[in-house]
């Protein structure tokens, strides 16, 4: 993902990318901005990239005989504003003014439920993997433009799951190269 990325700001969205629109989202708290960002790791099945069921499932349509495991998943309402596949294209799925359903109970910096507060990013992966340059690059540009756009969020409120989600999650996993991610940006 180039650097030319630019955002809507009155509408959240990016310009020039995919959109695929989640139910799975609503109005942030009043006086509530993006102050955050949470990195994910998703592959569906599990370890299997390149698969519609991502995004199957951010639009509560996951068909529960593609594979065994989604019987469990397939009644969850969850989104992320934004999906980075494995070649680092960029999919969004809720506006970034908006509250996707990412975190579940989660707490940072005493405060809770940060869905309210923060901005969800899902890069196509597992624990078990390392990631691509290509989702590097691509995350790296993002996050400039979000910090650029809402000034509250530094490096030092860029986050995994694991960290916000202790004990419950594990992702984006120790696979995850963050010195490498505060290189490029």
């Amino acid at each position: 993902m180039a650097d030319d990325l630019t955002l809507e700001t009155g509408s959240g969205w990016l310009e020039g990318v995919r959109r695929v629109p989640s139910p799975n989202c609503d109005e942030r708290p009043a006086a509530s901005e993006p102050e955050l960002i949470v990195v994910h790791n998703i592959s569906l099945p599990e370890g299997d990239f390149g698969t519609p069921h991502v995004e199957a499932l951010f639009c509560n349509c996951l068909d529960t005989a593609a594979h065994p495991s989604f019987e469990e998943i397939a009644p969850l309402r969850v989104s992320a504003h934004a999906l980075i596949r494995r070649d680092g294209e960029l999919t969004q799925f809720v506006p970034f003014t908006k509250r996707a359903w990412h975190a579940g109970v989660s707490w940072f910096q005493g405060r809770d439920c940060c869905n309210d507060f923060s901005i969800g990013i899902e890069l196509e992966g597992c624990d078990w993997q390392p990631f691509e340059d290509s989702q590097y690059r691509c995350l790296a540009s993002l996050v400039r433009l979000l910090m650029a756009t809402w000034p509250a969020i530094d490096a030092g409120r860029l986050v995994g799951h694991s960290d916000i989600a202790p004990g419950r999650k594990t992702d984006p996993g120790p696979h995850f190269d963050w010195q490498k991610l505060k290189n490029l940006l």
